[in-house]
C-alpha cells in the first residue's frame, strides 16, 4: 500500500470514527431533550474538544447541536400543546425549561405561530387525534419544519 493510499484509508477511519461519535451526541440528545446539556459537557462525553463537536455535528447534520436540541424540545412541546390538558408554562418546563422568551423565540420561527396560538387553534381544530399514531397525525396536521411562518412573523425577524 503506497502512502497516498494509506492516508486515505487513515482519513476514512477516522471520519467514520467521528461519525459515530456524532451519532451518541443525537441519540443523547434525543434521550435526554427534557434535561439541561450543554455542548461541553455532550463533547467531553466523546472525547472531543466543544468546538470541534460543534462543527462536525453542523456538517453531519446541517444545525449546531443546541439548534437541534432546541428543535427536538419544540416537536415534543407541539405533541404536549395538541393535548390541550397543558398551559405553555408547564409543556415548556416539562421540555427543558428554557426561558420563555427562548422557548416563544424558537416555537414560533420552527412552527410559524406562538405556542399560545398553536395551542388555542388545536383545541378548536374539530380533528381528535388522541390514540392516531404520529405518523397519520403529522399527515393530517402537518409537520413541525414543514409549515412556513405568516408573512406578519416572518418581517419581525
Amino acid at each position: 500500500m503506497c502512502t497516498s493510499e494509506w492516508r486515505r484509508a487513515r482519513v476514512e477511519a477516522q471520519r467514520l470514527a467521528d461519525f459515530a461519535r456524532l451519532r451518541r451526541v443525537r441519540d443523547r440528545i434525543d434521550r435526554e431533550y427534557e434535561r439541561p446539556l450543554d455542548v461541553e459537557a455532550l463533547a467531553h462525553d466523546v472525547h472531543l474538544a466543544a468546538g470541534q463537536m460543534s462543527r462536525l455535528f453542523r456538517d453531519a447534520y446541517g444545525q449546531s447541536p443546541y439548534a437541534y436540541l432546541m428543535t427536538r424540545r419544540i416537536e415534543r412541546a407541539t405533541a404536549l400543546l395538541r393535548r390541550g390538558d397543558l398551559t405553555v408554562a408547564e409543556v415548556r418546563s416539562a421540555v427543558g425549561g428554557c426561558s420563555p422568551g427562548t422557548f416563544t423565540a424558537r416555537f414560533t420561527e420552527l412552527v410559524g405561530m406562538p405556542p399560545g396560538d398553536f395551542r388555542r387553534q388545536g383545541e378548536g381544530s374539530g380533528i381528535e387525534l388522541e390514540g392516531v399514531p404520529a405518523c397519520v397525525s403529522k399527515q393530517v396536521r402537518g409537520s413541525v419544519r414543514i409549515r412556513e411562518a405568516p408573512a406578519a412573523s416572518r418581517a419581525l425577524a
